[in-house]
């Protein structure tokens, strides 16, 4: 893969050619499979960065609207995209000429729907995912699933994960990101095509830690909002907030993510955006629960895809498999899966044997 460079006016390019035989000074082409909130506002995003993008989606209408009036009335309303932006609903059509691919699409059907496209992207290019979550079944991260299901090399893909409300950011409220690699170029490159004026991307290689703090902060969101429908107030979420951390460090210490990772946007900084906002889907969904929803009426009040709901059952997984013992990730899974109720698992973690505190 050759490396990136940026010209004086910050318009993304790539050194050298493409196979389509792009000129070095040409805008980065880009391919942003999924048309929900947080696919559609990252296109976007690297719109604003000076990056050509092609979105794909399912649904003709969605796709129709995006490419005519560039809109996304059903996954972002209100929000005008920028210029630059195309949209097919054929997925190959979508990744022709793509430097960049970028993933946003719900985390446990994404081999499913990425299956035609094994083997098919030319070498060198850069896959990034933007899900947060562990495949059922496998225990595998996203960025994992990817590689595998794509065959691409691994150092080939990249995650972002941080704060990233996708109204806010769609709204250009400033925001930043973390852009992990476990090649410093491939992260540089990513970088670089989402580096907006009101959104800053920092690089790191610690890919394991990044991925944790995603998948796991939605878990510790729908706890919180279980407390907020119970009527708890700050000193519960705060309690939960901290708990958690703890939860999502000593997994990733079981599977060498570097600690302070978790101190930084992906870690403590997405988990206190999720666990905090109404915008928070696993939040509101969590609300729901906690004021005496079943899961299934819950899913219909919150809309779009709460991630965690099904995540939770993988990252506990993952963490039996790991000896990591995770008590609030057990109690929610407990909750939304095996109908016990909210009181009763309150008072089961409040219950515990008390401990020393380690940071």
């Amino acid at each position: 893969m050759t490396g990136p460079v940026e010209t004086a006016a910050g318009t993304v390019t790539a050194e050298g050619t493409t196979a389509e035989g792009t000129a070095p000074d040409a805008p980065l082409p880009v391919a942003v499979l999924g048309t929900g909130a947080w696919g559609t506002t990252f296109a976007a995003i690297m719109a604003d960065a000076g990056c050509t993008v092609r979105m794909w989606g399912r649904s003709p209408e969605v796709v129709e609207e995006i490419a005519t009036h560039r809109r996304n009335s059903r996954n972002l309303a209100g929000v005008t995209l920028p210029r630059g932006i195309t949209a097919t609903t054929n997925l190959a059509a979508a990744v022709d000429g793509a430097r960049v691919v970028v993933v946003a699409l719900p985390s446990q059907s994404v081999r499913a729907v990425l299956a035609p496209l094994a083997g098919t992207l030319p070498e060198g290019t850069v896959v990034v995912s933007l899900m947060k979550g562990v495949e059922l079944g496998t225990h595998l991260r996203m960025s994992e699933v990817l590689a595998q299901t794509l065959e691409v090399d691994p150092g080939h893909v990249a995650v972002v994960s941080g704060p990233n409300l996708a109204k806010e950011i769609a709204g250009h409220q400033p925001a930043g990101a973390v852009v992990a690699a476990a090649r410093h170029d491939v992260a540089e490159l990513v970088a670089r095509a989402c580096a907006a004026p009101y959104f800053r991307p920092y690089t790191q290689t610690d890919v394991v830690g990044v991925e944790l703090g995603g998948a796991l902060k939605n878990v510790i969101a729908l706890a919180v909002g279980m407390a907020q429908g119970r009527g708890y107030g700050d000193n519960t979420k705060a309690l939960i907030i901290t708990r958690g951390l703890a939860e999502t460090a000593r997994l990733g210490a079981a599977l060498g993510a570097e600690p302070g990772t978790f101190a930084g946007l992906a870690g403590m900084g997405d988990l206190v955006a999720t666990c905090a906002s109404p915008l928070s889907r696993n939040h509101t969904l969590g609300a729901h629960i906690g004021a005496g929803m079943g899961l299934e009426e819950a899913l219909v009040a919150t809309g779009g895809t709460a991630e965690g709901v099904k995540s939770c059952r993988s990252v506990l997984d993952l963490a039996q498999a790991n000896g990591v013992d995770m008590p609030i990730t057990e109690a929610v899974v407990a909750v939304l899966h095996e109908g016990w109720p909210v009181g009763e698992m309150t008072a089961a973690l409040l219950a515990r044997p008390l401990k020393h505190e380690r940071a």
